[in-house]
């Protein structure tokens, strides 16, 4: 019998993965991982239920009243989670708070594996996670406990969901908690992880995609590129690697990797030193060929930080350039990300 992983989103930024059984509602899939998701009825009379399905098949049945759920509500994506038995993996928004579901983060331990250094610009650290693979949607992030200091940082994941090894692309800080744990840290260190969190990470994918990531917002892109090479995913998508200096341009054969995985990807790198010898200077927005927009039918990732995100939301406001969707991740040292999504309207 199959079994699906059913995520849901809470307005909070907690994910929490369900399992949920062939022929399984979800409401009773969350009731019994201890999720108390918002009803009232559970019989798809009150619409007390209804969520936003943002990916995934499923069926909704027809025991339903349309006062609970009506025919446009229901091309919109909205489902009753009383009624709705899916039929693949999906992800769901929730209009709750994580804690008013009775839910929280989830925690797990991992182990160093390897620390690689990129000159002073940023750090690879590999970590084997001690229990079952952590399960996220490419583009969420986690909260990393920095050993002895009591505090956290938060870093996006660069590696792929389902992999019992993880990874993150971590920005040097001279003086940063992280960045100053990361000099003496050795493989075989423990840490603590929570999450993950976030509403940035990779929607169904039914039209061409443009990805600008700003330093190490690499990051959460080479995840989503390695989701699409494992489904296979023939649209075109357009990576815009931005950064300061020529030594902040890391990982980049990594990304030219993805040219020979993924049938449809192109890239390219833009370097903001004004003496740079970098064939591409200044801002991403100089460097956006009119083709990756494809006249508005794109969806469009940023991750970056502030200056970048504001620069490029203004740049499609000045130049009327509205995309089919548009998620961006806001980033700066210590603070956790801000995500936003703002599809076209």
């Amino acid at each position: 019998m199959s079994s699906y992983n059913i995520a849901l989103n809470f307005e909070d930024g907690v994910t929490r993965f369900v399992e949920c059984k062939a022929g399984e509602k979800v409401l009773d899939a969350a009731f019994r991982a201890k999720i108390n998701l918002p009803m009232d009825c559970s019989d798809g009379v009150c619409g007390t239920c209804k969520c936003h399905a943002e990916s995934g098949t499923y069926d909704l049945g027809d025991d339903y009243i349309e006062d609970a759920l009506t025919d446009d509500e229901k091309e919109s994506g909205l489902v009753l989670t009383c009624q709705m038995v899916p039929q693949s993996d999906c992800v769901i928004a929730v209009p709750a708070s994580s804690t008013s579901c009775k839910t929280e983060h989830s925690k797990f331990g991992a182990t160093v594996t390897s620390i690689e250094q990129h000159k002073d610009a940023a750090v690879v650290l590999e970590l084997d996670v001690d229990g079952p693979a952590p399960v996220f949607l490419a583009g969420q992030y986690v909260n990393i406990d920095v050993p002895g200091s009591g505090q956290h940082r938060s870093y996006s994941f660069s590696s792929t969901p389902g992999a019992s090894k993880i990874s993150f692309l971590i920005k040097k800080i001279p003086g940063g908690v992280m960045s100053t744990w990361l000099e003496s840290a050795q493989p075989g260190n423990k840490v603590e992880l929570t999450g993950p969190m976030g509403i940035f990470y990779l929607r169904a994918v039914e039209r061409p995609l443009l990805l600008l990531a700003g330093g190490t917002g690499l990051a959460p892109f080479l995840s989503m590129l390695e989701v699409l090479v494992r489904a296979n995913s023939q649209q075109k998508v357009h990576l815009i690697y931005g950064v300061t200096r020529d030594l902040d341009l890391v990982l980049v054969e990594a990304i030219q990797a993805y040219t020979e995985k993924l049938p449809n990807f192109t890239f390219s790198t833009v370097v903001a030193d004004a003496e740079s010898s970098h064939p591409r200077k200044g801002w991403v927005t100089q460097h956006m060929p009119a083709d990756c927009l494809n006249d508005g039918d794109v969806d469009v990732y940023l991750c970056g930080p502030p200056p970048m995100v504001d620069a490029v939301r203004k740049y499609f406001d000045d130049n009327g350039v509205k995309p089919n969707s548009f998620h961006y991740e806001k980033f700066t040292p210590n603070v956790v990300p801000k995500t936003h999504e703002h599809p076209k309207v």
